[in-house]
C-alpha cells in the first residue's frame, strides 16, 4: 500500500514568515496538532507542532500547567485560551519550526513510512511530488488505512513487535499461508502441470504469495538500510579521526585553481555524511547561520583552514545537502566559492 492511497491531500500549510498566533489559530480552526512550513514553491522547510508553539526549554516546561499537557495531547483540539499563553507572539514559523523535515513521495510504501516514523520519533511526514507538498501522512492516516483493509479480527498469531502495523498485516497473511496444506508443488518443466482445479489453487493462495514476496522486500530494505547506516558510521569515524595535512590542503587549493581556470565558480572540498554534523545536517539544510558550529572532524578542520587562509582573500565557504535518501539528509558537500 502506497502513501497516495491513504494520505491526507491538500494539507494546511504556512509560510516561514507566518506569525505564531496565526499558526495557533489555524491549528484550532482545522482541529490539527501540527502544520508543514513551505516556501513559495510549496517545498517543505519544516514542521510546527503544538510543542514548538509552547516551547521546549526547561523554563517553558516548568511554567506549563499539567492540565495544558492533557489538553494539548496528540489528537486533541487546541483550547482558545491557548492563544493568550504564547510567550513570544512576535516569533514566526521560521524561528520555531523543527527542521529539516523528513519527506516521502506518493509511491513510498506504508511499511517504509512506519519505519521512518519510528526511527525519527515523529508523528507525521509530508508527501512531495517534484519537491512540492501534495499531502501528509500521520499515524492516524496509517491507522485508518489499516482498519479499512483489515477490519476482521486479528488472528492468534498477530504480532505487536517492531514490524509495526504493516508488519502485522504481512505476518498474519504469511502465517495463514504457512498453515494451509501444500497445494502448490514445484514440478520439473517436463512434468504434466495440473489444472488450477486439480491443484486446489485459490486467489487467497496467490495473494499470500504476493504478500510473502512483499515481506521479503521489506526485510531486504531493512537490511540495506542497516548496511548503509553501518557504512555511514564507519565513514564518520574515519572523518573524525582524519586530519588535514598541509600537503592535502595545498592539493585542494590546486584543484580549486584548476576549476577556476576552466570557468567554474566553486569547488566541493569535501563530501561527508550528515551524521558527521552534531545535528545530522539540520542547521545546514534549514539553513541556519550557526551551521559551522555543528561540523566535526575533517569538515571542521577545513572550515578552520578556510577561515585562516582563504576568508581574508574574499573566498566563501558554503555547505549544502546533496541528497535526501528516504526523505532525510544524506551526504553534505562543503564548497569553496569565489563567485
Amino acid at each position: 500500500m502506497q502513501a497516495r492511497e491513504f494520505m491526507t491531500r491538500d494539507p494546511v500549510t504556512v509560510s516561514a514568515d507566518t506569525p505564531t498566533p496565526e499558526i495557533a489559530r489555524l491549528l484550532l480552526a482545522h482541529g490539527i496538532s501540527a502544520v508543514p512550513v513551505v516556501d513559495s514553491g510549496g517545498t517543505p522547510l519544516g514542521m510546527v507542532s503544538e510543542g514548538d508553539l509552547l516551547g521546549r526549554r526547561e523554563a517553558d516546561r516548568e511554567a506549563r500547567r499539567d492540565w495544558w499537557l492533557m489538553l494539548l495531547a496528540e489528537g486533541e483540539a487546541l483550547h482558545p485560551d491557548f492563544l493568550a499563553t504564547l510567550r513570544n507572539p512576535q516569533l514566526t514559523a521560521r524561528e520555531i519550526m523543527s527542521a529539516p523535515v523528513v519527506r516521502i513521495t506518493e509511491t513510498t510504501e506504508a511499511s517504509e513510512i512506519v519505519d521512518l516514523l519510528e526511527e525519527y520519533r515523529i508523528k507525521r511526514v509530508p508527501v512531495v511530488r517534484d519537491n512540492r507538498i501534495v499531502g501528509i501522512v500521520s499515524r492516524a492516516d496509517l491507522l485508518r488505512a489499516y482498519a479499512a483493509e483489515h477490519s476482521a479480527a486479528p488472528s492468534p498469531n498477530h504480532s505487536s513487535g517492531r514490524l509495526g502495523l504493516v508488519g502485522d498485516i504481512i505476518g498474519t497473511i504469511d502465517a495463514h499461508f504457512r498453515h494451509k496444506d501444500n497445494r502448490v508443488v514445484a514440478r520439473s518443466p517436463h512434468e504434466t502441470q495440473p489444472t488450477a482445479a486439480e491443484a486446489g489453487l485459490t486467489v487467497t493462495d496467490f495473494q499470500a504469495l504476493a504478500a510473502d514476496s512483499e515481506h521479503h522486500k521489506v526485510e531486504d530494505q531493512q537490511e540495506a538500510r542497516q548496511s548503509a547506516a553501518e557504512q555511514r558510521h564507519q565513514r564518520v569515524k574515519e572523518l573524525i579521526d582524519h586530519h588535514i595535512a598541509d600537503e592535502s590542503w595545498r592539493s585542494l587549493l590546486h584543484h580549486a585553481r584548476e576549476a577556476a581556470a576552466h570557468g567554474e565558480k566553486e569547488l566541493m572540498l569535501l563530501r561527508f555524511p550528515a551524521d558527521l554534523c552534531t545535528d545530522r545536517g539540520r542547521a545546514i539544510n534549514a539553513p541556519l547561520p550557526d551551521w559551522p558550529q555543528t561540523l566535526r572532524g575533517e569538515a571542521a578542520e577545513i572550515y578552520l583552514r578556510w577561515g585562516r587562509d582563504l576568508k581574508p582573500g574574499g573566498f566563501h565557504l558554503t555547505a549544502r545537502v546533496l541528497d535526501f535518501p528516504g526523505g532525510f539528509p544524506g551526504d553534505i558537500g562543503l564548497f569553496l566559492v569565489w563567485d
